[in-house]
């Protein structure tokens, strides 16, 4: 079989510096923004040419913190507690033959600046700050929309969240144009199914801050906020 070699042709930066706290699926988290800068070879500002028209697009990108040189046929999705197998191709595990990822984000708009050309904002983001690009195409409601379509395994957690008790002393050293984005992100709880201890506190980087947690039940409570250099 032929080798395929393909490059990235951006990078987006988002306020996810760790895998641990990324929303699970894109538009979890609808406040999370992120930049999409484009390679040099790639800021041409006719690439963009009516982008602006469509109100989604599809990220084709890289699991830059997934690449393995062997594969697995069958993977364990966290949902399911980490226990159960299904087939790699029948989940979206970044532990794939090819670490290719497909996340749907909202176009807020586009930055045009002097030295790194004309930027993407996009929102409802599940990437890793830094994660390379492979390719961006148009979101289309009338052939991306599928009636009748059935979600497997998945459809059990769709409406999954927790309930988030985030002291307003600790809430105010975030920014405020960053609470949104951070309160959703942990409403879609970061943990691996299969760690349930109420005691054990977790830690979360996200932007320049570590946010750290407890989970009891249904409810996850902020214990502390640390802001890193």
């Amino acid at each position: 079989m032929k080798e395929l070699i393909i490059r990235p042709v951006a990078v987006i930066h988002t306020d996810f510096k760790e895998k641990f706290g990324i929303p699970r699926q894109s538009g979890r988290a609808p406040s999370a923004e992120g930049i999409i800068v484009f390679e040099p070879e790639f800021r041409v500002p006719e690439a963009l040419r009516e982008i602006e028209g469509f109100s989604h697009l599809w990220l084709i990108f890289d699991f830059s913190e997934a690449h393995r040189e062997e594969w697995s046929p069958t993977v364990r999705p966290p949902r399911l507690g980490g226990n159960r197998r299904v087939g790699v191709f029948a989940s979206r595990s970044p532990f794939r033959p090819n670490p290719l990822g497909l996340s749907c984000v909202k176009l807020e708009g586009i930055r045009h600046t002097t030295d790194l050309g004309d930027q993407l904002i996009v929102s409802g983001c599940d990437l890793l700050d830094g994660t390379p690009i492979f390719d961006i195409k148009p979101y289309l409601p009338s052939a991306d929309i599928r009636a009748g379509a059935s979600g497997g395994y998945a459809e059990g957690f769709t409406d999954y969240k927790l309930e988030v008790v985030f002291p307003p002393e600790l809430l105010k050293n975030i920014p405020v144009g960053k609470q949104a984005a951070l309160l959703e992100a942990l409403a879609d709880d970061p943990r691996p199914s299969y760690q349930n201890d109420p005691e054990r506190v977790y830690s979360m980087r996200y932007g320049r801050f570590d946010i750290r947690f407890t989970v009891d039940g249904g409810i996850l409570r902020v214990t502390e906020t640390e802001q890193k250099e």
